[in-house]
This record gives C-alpha cells, structure tokens and sequence, in this order.
C-alpha cells in the first residue's frame, strides 16, 4: 500500500519527466556539458539574456558587457532585455550590435514579443549567456537562441541544460560581480583582475553639458563662493527602501551644519516632486543620460538603495548608497572611489558624519 510520502515522490518524479520532454519539445536536443574551458578565439557573435525590467539590474549587467569586450575584443554583442531604457544604458557600447526589447509584460504586447522573439530565432550565435541565477524566464531564452556554446549558471532555479554551467555557491553575492564570475569562471581565467564597475559611457560632451547644467541649478539659488564641492540627494525609493522625513530631517541637519563647506542639490525622482520640501536647489530630468550627465558632475551622491544609486555609480561619480533593509553585500556600490553604507542599527546623524568623514578622506 502506497504511503502518502512516496505518492508524492511518484508525483514529482512524473512533473520532472513531462517537464523534460516539454523541453526537448520545444528546444530541441538538450546541450551536451563541455569539460573544456570556454574558448577564447572563434567567437564572434554573443548573445545575453538578461530580462529583468528593472533600472539596477539593467545598469549591472554593464559589467560583464565591458568584460565580454576585453575577452572578446573583435566580437558582436546582442542583449535580450525587457528594460525600457536598455537603449540609453548599452547603446554607447562600440560591441553592442543589437537589442531585442521584449515587453515587460509578454501576455499584454503579444505581437512585440512574437517579432522579437522571431528575431532572436534567426540569429546564430557563438555564445549566449544567461548571466543570472535566478531567473527562468531568461533560461528560457537562452534555449530558444541558436548557439554553439550556451553559458549559464548551475542553480536549483533554473533548468535546461547549457554547455557551460557555473556552480552559483561559488559566485560572489554581489549582483555587478556575478555574471563576469560566470564568464570568468567559464573561460578559466584564475588571475587577479579588478571587477568592472558599472558604466554606462559618458561622453565628453555628455559630462561636459552635465557641468554646466549643474552650474546653472547653483546660480540660481546660491551664489556663496568657495565651498569645496557639491553632495547630490536622492530621497526616494521603492518599498520599505523608502526613508521618510523622521530619518531625512537628522540627516540633513547634520550634514548642514558638520558639512556647510558643501552645496547640496537634490535629485528629483521622476514624477517631478521634491521629497525634501524644495529645501535645496533641484535637479529633474526624465531623460537618463541627462541625468546620468548631471550626476556625473557631482563631488558626491547618497541615497538609499535604488535605481538611481546605481546610475550614479556607472556615471562615475564617487557614490556612497545607504542600506537600511536590503543586502549592502548584494546591492551596495562597489569601485575605488563608491562606499557602501551599512545603516541597519545607525542613527541618520551618524550617518551623515560618516559621509563627511569618507569626502575628508579622499581631499586628503
């Protein structure tokens, strides 16, 4: 007589063969497991997909771009996103070829989807990478693309085979450090090379123009001469992210009175509000290489774990983002010159020393 345990291991064992032969269906035979290192020459046309919509992971994908381009200095890059503004993000990338745009809701935008994914289809690759450990849906993907080799992460997660698959216990928590692990990790490369941080490639002009808007914003309001520098404030986030006036209003204060040698501007989240109560004078632009170009010119930003941290961060401005709830290990800004502010159990005001603290440093 079956027992109620082994009915459900019957169960499941079943679901696993129907979903296996669901996939052969639909991919075809599944790839066969390489021994061998990924190669390093023949491959000239990439593929990675990456469908998470969201402002962060878009921009932190920008890592493994720059390390898939000193890898593979000669190749072509296509990207597989539902992120609305992947064109801003990847376009100035010499090796980024082309972006499929999927909508961010497949169900809603049928005919979108079915002209990408029929793009994607024609398309054969060298090497499609599903840079994340999470996600099925860019698993998917990745089964779809024609590909000679297939790179993805070994994940309870996912399923559907790939020629190289990396073990996820052994990536670094850091969501930018993760995909270039797994390319890293692929091609057996054991040496010490610094981690890219991102960046979204700036011009000149761009950074330029930036400047000179920046300049514009501090004349209209403040015309106190010689202070050292300019902190940029986002007050905005998502969720329980979001810190209200109670944690603002100490921070602030301190920062006023510890850092009075610095102008401070706030960046204006995009539905065009201030959530300082038009305290200090204002930045706002939906456009995010404008943005970006303004942040660019700052001496330092903070804010809480958000989009527009990250924005900052691959803007090259000196990014320090406060984490009050999320893993600073996972999200926190990472490169020479950006900080990670551990704030679970601190006091905004010592928060705020802390950042004076860390700008002291670096005139040092």
């Amino acid at each position: 007589m079956s027992t109620p345990l082994r009915r459900s291991l019957d169960i499941n064992s079943l679901r696993r063969r129907v979903a296996r032969r669901l996939m052969r269906l639909l991919f075809g035979k599944p790839a066969q497991q390489s021994s061998e290192p990924l190669p390093q020459v023949g491959i000239h046309r990439i593929l990675i997909c990456h469908v998470s919509h969201t402002l962060g992971n878009a921009l932190l994908l920008t890592p493994l771009i720059q390390d898939l381009e000193a890898t593979y200095p000669g190749a072509e890059i296509d990207i597989v996103t539902r992120s609305g503004v992947a064109q801003a993000i990847y376009g100035r990338y010499f090796s980024v070829s082309r972006i499929f745009r999927l909508p961010a809701h497949g169900v809603g935008h049928p005919l979108q989807l079915m002209r990408e994914l029929r793009g994607l289809r024609k398309g054969r690759y060298d090497l499609v990478i599903d840079p994340d450990p999470q996600s099925q849906t860019g698993r998917l993907y990745l089964l779809m693309a024609k590909g000679r080799w297939k790179l993805g992460f070994d994940s309870p997660k996912k399923s559907g085979n790939v020629t190289h698959a990396v073990p996820v216990d052994a990536a670094p928590g850091s969501k930018g450090k993760r995909p270039v692990f797994l390319l890293r990790s692929a091609i057996g490369k054991t040496t010490e090379t610094p981690w890219p941080v991102p960046d979204i490639h700036l011009t000149v002009e761009e950074r330029a123009q930036g400047r000179e808007a920046l300049d514009r914003v501090l004349a209209s309001v403040d015309s106190t001469p010689g202070k050292k520098g300019v902190i940029g404030i986002f007050a905005n986030a998502t969720g329980d992210k979001l810190l209200g006036t109670d944690w603002w209003s100490p921070f602030l204060e301190t920062l006023e009175s510890a850092g009075a040698d610095y102008h401070i501007v706030e960046i204006v989240p995009m539905f065009g509000r201030s959530m300082l109560d038009s305290r200090y004078p204002t930045y706002f632009s939906t456009d995010l290489r404008k943005l970006a170009s303004v942040l660019s010119a700052l001496t330092a930003y903070t804010s809480a774990d958000c989009g527009i941290m990250h924005l900052a961060c691959a803007s090259r401005v000196p990014t320090m983002g406060i984490f009050t709830r999320t893993s600073a290990d996972e999200w926190g800004p990472y490169g020479a010159r950006n900080r990670t502010i551990h704030a679970y159990e601190r006091t905004p005001a010592d928060v705020a020393r802390e950042i004076l603290s860390i700008l002291a440093e670096a005139e040092a």
